[in-house]
This record gives structure tokens, sequence and C-alpha cells, in this order.
């Protein structure tokens, strides 16, 4: 997918620099919805169909929102629908989320439990989790049962992996070799 990722990347850092001139978080938080609409399956045929003029697309993408518009996003999505990159959106928000983390000394944590965490529980280990990797952690949780126990972490490319599933896992490969 290295072509979406250079056909995002100069859409994703002029996003970001109107963004930070004006709210940066609620930017992201537009961003990211605009992702989750395009991602709909039926939204996506609607954006490819030959039949729709520009205006079209961009009126229905628009109306899709629920976040209020500026008319700096109102001029993004139709530049996006002008070119025909409306599709490539979820890029342009996993970029314009990384460009934000750049700026702000941060990172997305990917958590995944065995069981269901409590906020409190989250909050803690993401406190103890930022001392380890050295920066603020943005956390998204999942639940995996298979894990059967602990926590799995994924910080950009490291993992930190005290799942039950992974001991065993690798109590076996000691027993094996």
């Amino acid at each position: 997918m290295a072509e979406l990722a250079t056909i995002a990347r100069p859409y994703a850092e002029a996003l970001f620099r109107v963004a930070k001139s004006q709210d940066l978080a609620a930017w992201s938080n537009l961003v990211s919805e605009m992702a989750n609409v395009i991602a709909h399956p039926e939204v996506k045929a609607l954006v490819q169909n030959p039949a729709m003029t520009h205006q079209q697309v961009t009126d229905t993408f628009l109306s899709l929102l629920k976040s209020p518009l500026n008319a700096e996003a109102k001029n993004f999505v139709a530049t996006l629908v002008e070119n025909g990159r409306l599709i490539v959106l979820p890029e342009i928000a996993e970029q314009f989320q990384a460009l934000k983390n750049a700026e702000e000394g941060a990172a997305d944590a990917e958590i995944t439990s065995a069981f269901e965490m409590t906020e409190a529980q989250v909050k803690d280990l993401v406190a103890t989790l930022e001392k380890k990797f050295g920066r603020k952690l943005n956390p998204s949780v999942t639940v995996d049962n298979s894990l059967i126990g602990g926590v799995r972490v994924v910080v950009g490319d490291e993992v930190f992996d005290t799942s039950v599933r992974a001991k065993l896992q690798q109590l076996h490969t000691a027993l094996a070799a």
C-alpha cells in the first residue's frame, strides 16, 4: 500500500498545517470521523458511482458527518472529490494522526486484554506504560479471550506481551529446544 501512502502524504501534511493553526484536537476528531464514514461500503459505492457529479458526492458526504464543519473542512472534502481521492481518507487520517503524535511527543498504544478492563485499570496501565516507553500514549483497548490472561501492548513497532498465551509459547519453545 505504499502507493496509497504516497498519494495521502501531501493531503495529510496540508491538513495538519491547517489544523495546527486552529484546533488540532477538533481536526483530529473530524479526520477520524471522515475516515470512518468513507470506510462504510455503501458510502464507497456512492463515491465511486460515475453517475454522481462531484458536487453531489461532496454534498452527500458532508451531510453524513456529525461534526461541525468550517470552510476549510468543506474545501478539503471538495478537493478530495475533485481529484478522485476521497477513497484515500483512511490513509490520510492515519498519516494525520502520526503527524499529530509526533508534534505532541505521543504514540498510539494498542492494548489487547484477555478480559474487559475498567477505566481505572486502563488508566493505571497507561501510566505504567508511559514510564516504560517514555512518552504520552493514546490507548485503544480491545478484548481477546485467546490471550488467556494478561495484556499485549503494541506501541509503534514495539511489542510488550505479558499474556499467558505468550508465556506458554515461550515455555513450549524452551522445552522443545
